[in-house]
């Protein structure tokens, strides 16, 4: 997989009439120097898609490493495609604008791309990111419907500093509730997607709907069971004489779908961007591995499934 090709550069339209690098970078590093070194490395080494969020609590660093390379005249930045999310303690319509005026300064920039609503789980409304009573359980909104938080993101696409709006940890009801009632339709809905969790459906539903779908933890999990030690996909990285990271990034790029890959290891980085399409003979292979597993639980309760809570930073991220 030594060669480059038409999948490091891939571009898929949106259905805003821009589009957005197929090959994203995710930036869900808990440890603040590792987001700035490996941001900037994922910006030297050509990734051009940047996902953030509210909730990661690092978009100062996401930010400063964007700002160096940009300063150093390495991009432009018409070339990088950057979003960002709004968390569930925002989502009263009336808190929406603060909230993505807060996450643009974080990341000292004018506009984002996309900005995508984290879940479709309202908390409660305040400065407490994960609300919980004395038992532990998450306090959640009921003040607030998934439309009207919608739509106060709709009025930012209006103000010109969003280019374009979107889904995340969503079913495919939550799609299709938007889309019934929507004036600007999401461009894009990023879920959990991956050899165990193909999303088939709500892939197909994405498509003649056409929303972008953006698949994280594409190569699974560090948990059990793991994608990359599965033997089919050994088998296929055998045989194209690539890692089983690349046949995971090259299967999700060639059945259609943009993808997130995270790492603060610059060799691994760099290696992401190294892939070459599949035969399809192991697309099939790969389509029939009949393992399923959902490694991130936050789409079945808005609760973080791989980044920390509270105070807590040494979690996994999610």
């Amino acid at each position: 997989m030594s060669e480059r090709n038409e999948l490091r550069d891939k571009k898929i339209p949106m259905n805003n009439g821009r589009s957005i690098p197929a090959l994203g970078f995710g930036t869900l590093i808990p440890d603040l120097g590792d987001t700035l070194r490996a941001t900037r490395t994922a910006l030297e080494a050509g990734f051009r898609q940047f996902d953030s969020s509210e909730r990661y609590r690092n978009e100062e660093a996401v930010g400063e490493a964007i700002q160096e390379v940009l300063r150093e005249g390495k991009v432009r930045r018409d070339d990088l495609f950057i979003a960002t999310k709004l968390w569930n303690n925002n989502h009263r319509p009336e808190r929406v604008k603060p909230a993505f005026e807060a996450s643009l300064k974080r990341l000292r920039l004018d506009y984002v791309d996309l900005y995508l609503m984290h879940t479709p789980f309202a908390f409660r409304p305040g400065d407490d990111q994960d609300p919980t009573d004395e038992h532990g359980k998450t306090i959640y909104d009921t003040g607030v419907t998934l439309a009207g938080t919608w739509g106060a993101m709709e009025r930012l696409v209006d103000e010109g500093k969003c280019r374009a709006i979107g889904l995340s940890d969503v079913g495919l009801e939550h799609v299709e509730e938007i889309n019934r009632s929507a004036r600007i339709r999401p461009a894009v809905v990023q879920v959990e997607a991956h050899p165990y969790l193909p999303q088939w459906e709500l892939l197909q539903a994405c498509n003649e709907a056409g929303i972008v779908f953006l698949a994280f933890a594409v190569l699974g999990h560090s948990f059990e069971p793991k994608l990359l030690e599965d033997e089919v996909i050994k088998k296929v990285a055998t045989a194209v004489g690539g890692t089983t990271a690349q046949v995971c990034i090259a299967w999700a790029l060639q059945r259609g779908t943009a993808i997130l890959t995270t790492s603060t290891n610059a060799e691994h980085i760099r290696a992401s961007l190294d892939v070459s399409p599949l035969p399809e003979s192991a697309m099939e292979a790969i389509k029939g591995i009949t393992t399923r597993y959902r490694f991130n639980k936050v789409v079945e309760t808005g609760v973080p499934g791989f980044i920390p809570r509270k105070a807590d930073r040494k979690g996994a991220g999610g």
